[in-house]
């Protein structure tokens, strides 16, 4: 594996200024680390401000591990302008990058693969009447035509960042303004009641799964960066033919995106034992409580085997 890395000139790209900066700048720095202790010479670029482009040329970079989360690190940008510059990158390719940033469009992609995925109906922010108190509740409550609880989310988030469970009336238009702080479009969608299911996948083999657990209502922010918040079973305590259908599940909705390299798919098992595919996450966060490092981990792969794996397999798909 070394053979094939030693002469490359390895960029880590973290931070940016997405809403998922500071995470972005965990990751990168665990996977600078990891590639250190395993006797490379990576250098760690913050992805803020005009310079990047300047930056790789100078440094001669052939080969970008992505450690970008949200914004144009997930958006297919960021992979834009590497292919620009000639130089390998880690994780999906730019198409595929902005089908999975963009919820309603991934919904429409799972569906297209025959995938469950949980009712929704979107909004505009342009498009949403406003009145002196705010957006127009009525006219949302017109077009929802499932029961509370719902899920409020913005279309192009990640990390739970803006997202809500609005369980009356009251609690839409707060739900709704904090969504819009970060998109001008959001997705309501039916809350389903289940377990929370994470399949991690690498070159398109499915690596194994975790069941979250988080101490809060659903797995926010606070309850994916916080430690102590979550309880992560490891595998996932569901009958095996489940979990067999859900790593299935995971995999297609992976390819219906047209995905590569790493990623990790959230599911929602449901109490009467569907399966529905939440986002698939183009750019898993590899942090000490990221998720895939714990996957992989029960793969037989330490967080340094997974780095390497994952720039491994960005090589043998360029």
């Amino acid at each position: 594996m070394q053979e094939l890395l030693k002469d490359k000139r390895i960029a880590v790209l973290c931070g940016g200024d997405s809403a998922e900066r500071e995470v972005s700048l965990r990751s990168g720095k665990a996977v600078f680390d990891a590639l250190l202790k395993r006797g490379y010479s990576p250098i760690l670029i913050d992805v803020s401000g005009d310079s990047i482009c300047a930056e790789l040329r100078q440094n001669r970079i052939d080969l970008a591990f992505i450690a970008l989360h949200g914004g144009c690190g997930e958006n297919g940008a960021i992979q834009g302008l590497l292919e620009v510059l000639g130089i390998t990158y880690t994780g999906s390719g730019r198409l595929a990058s902005a089908l999975a940033m963009d919820k309603e469009w991934s919904k429409v992609c799972f569906k297209s693969a025959g995938l469950n995925i949980a009712e929704y109906v979107v909004f505009q922010r342009s498009l949403l009447q406003k009145t002196s108190k705010g957006y127009d509740v009525d006219i949302i409550k017109y077009k929802v035509v499932f029961e509370y609880p719902w899920v409020v989310k913005p279309s192009t988030e990640g990390s739970s960042i803006g997202v809500s469970i609005v369980h009356n009336d009251s609690e839409i238009e707060p739900a709704v303004n904090n969504a819009f702080t970060y998109s001008d479009r959001l997705l309501i969608e039916r809350y389903i009641k289940g377990k929370e299911i994470q399949i991690g996948i690498l070159g398109d083999k499915v690596l194994g799964g975790v069941e979250v657990r988080p101490s809060s209502e659903f797995y926010d922010y606070k309850a994916k960066y916080t430690s102590g918040m979550t309880q992560y079973i490891l595998p996932p305590e569901i009958p095996q033919r489940i979990y067999d259908v859900l790593k299935e599940t995971a995999l297609k909705a992976h390819l219906s995106l047209g995905c590569s390299g790493a990623t990790r798919v959230d599911l929602i098992l449901s109490e009467d034992g569907l399966g529905y595919v939440l986002e698939v996450n183009t750019i898993p966060g590899m942090t000490a409580t990221s998720l895939l490092p714990k996957i992989a981990g029960l793969s037989g792969y330490s967080f340094e085997d997974l780095v390497e794996l994952i720039l491994l397999d960005a090589i043998q798909t360029a």
